[in-house]
């Protein structure tokens, strides 16, 4: 399955890139509180490729750090933020989970 846009569970609980799970974003999340903490992923985003290029390990887990702290306050690593005990299946491949018949379904379609 190729799209230009990610796939995204019929739970809504993860996008599908390049056959793997991903979790989204916690859609309880206020809006404006989502707004900052992508702003503030993007930017941690950027000093990652900054430090890069720079050459400079230090400024880099720095900023690795930071953006590991906004992809946990929007909820798409650390605890879970669905509540039904469903277990997470990030980073497993699509086939290996229980969307894995949702998924071929879209192939032959």
């Amino acid at each position: 399955m190729s799209s230009s846009s990610p796939l995204t569970t019929p739970d809504g609980r993860y996008i599908v890139v390049r056959g793997r799970l991903w979790r989204c974003t916690n859609p309880e999340l206020p809006e404006a509180q989502r707004q900052e903490w992508v702003q503030r992923l993007m930017r941690a985003r950027r000093a990652v490729a900054q430090a890069k290029r720079a050459d400079d390990p230090q400024a880099e887990r720095e900023a690795r750090d930071e953006v590991d702290e906004a992809k946990r306050a929007l909820g798409e690593r650390g605890p879970v933020w669905w509540r039904d005990g469903a277990p997470d299946y990030t980073q497993y491949k699509v086939e290996n989970t229980p969307y894995a018949d949702w998924y071929a379904a879209l192939e032959t379609t």
